[in-house]
């Protein structure tokens, strides 16, 4: 009986989540599947390699054993891949994957999409929101061939390159009937406002929001939303008051007729940068896609 690459990657993803169901997720398999792909590894390897602890499983002697060599295995085969497949963007038909906070989106499509469409036309974006629970797996297992934002917490095998860093600014509509050009603090936190959360994604912009939650008082927070655009429209259509990257506070308020003004409370500064996983450094379609958004957004791009 012999094993092959796709069960050594559902051994790998096994030692990292250590739950049979979250593994078969990641993997894209039934459950059902992933039991009979450990069930061929335990009688290869003539261990159990996983044993049950709790609601999870916890990795044999021997897995700990196995794990260097298995993860180095797979960043051969990842290598091996990449030398031989030439990319050329103007001929080359490909998907690639990242994952984004919507402000991200609405910084880097308008100025993405037509440079692909004149440099790589057969090039086509698939845009996810960020989820920091599986993120480093989906890079690992190259679901996502790269991230944008701020995730400090990644590990050392999730390489990085910084972009640019940002700040906020507020938006008001352009007729709200209170606050002026310049709202002192107190004035700021006396209005309503609408707060966007990025909880459970790991992104950094969760500090944006604390900052936020100290400055206003909890009842002056009407609304919280999932995304910046949803932010700047309800404070479009209403009173309230949005708190949103300045990189894109320009662009929401010209398309909404909103008053961009700066945040009179101490806020944040994010680095936001670009994350691929060490397994696909060298693969060519992965550093050309990386370089075009280093040399259009990076920080010798022009603004």
């Amino acid at each position: 009986m012999e094993i092959d690459i796709r069960q050594l990657r559902a051994f790998e993803v096994l030692l990292r989540e250590r739950n049979l169901t979250k593994a078969a997720v990641t993997l894209g398999l039934s459950q059902p599947a992933l039991s009979k792909t450990l069930a061929r590894l335990r009688r290869y390897f003539g261990d159990p390699l996983f044993v049950r602890a709790g609601n999870g499983m916890e990795p044999t002697a021997k897995a700990h054993e196995l794990e260097p060599s298995v993860r180095g295995l797979l960043d051969s085969v990842t290598m091996l891949r990449a030398h031989h497949r030439p990319f050329d963007p103007q001929t080359a038909v490909r998907t690639f994957s990242f994952s984004v906070v919507d402000s991200g989106m609405l910084r880097l499509l308008p100025a993405l999409i037509p440079y692909l469409e004149r440099e790589a036309p057969g090039v086509r974006l698939r845009v996810v929101p960020p989820d920091v629970d599986g993120l480093e797996a989906s890079l690992e297992a190259g679901h996502l061939d790269f991230a944008m934002g701020s995730f400090a917490a990644l590990s050392k095998r999730v390489r990085r390159q910084l972009l640019w860093s940002v700040t906020y600014v507020s938006l008001a509509r352009r007729d709200h009937p209170r606050l002026g050009l310049k709202p002192a603090a107190a004035a700021f936190a006396a209005e309503r406002h609408v707060v966007v959360s990025t909880a459970g994604t790991g992104h950094a912009h969760q500090q944006a929001e604390r900052a936020l939650e100290r400055a206003i008082p909890a009842e002056s927070i009407v609304c919280r939303v999932p995304t910046f655009l949803t932010a700047a429209f309800v404070a479009a259509r209403t009173d309230a008051v949005a708190t949103v990257p300045e990189t894109v506070g320009d662009e929401l308020a010209a398309a909404l007729g909103l008053r961009v003004f700066p945040t009179p409370v101490k806020m944040p500064r994010l680095d936001v940068s670009q994350y691929w996983h060490e397994r696909f450094h060298r693969d060519p379609g992965n550093q050309w896609i990386r370089s075009v958004f280093a040399s259009l957004f990076g920080a010798s791009a022009s603004r």
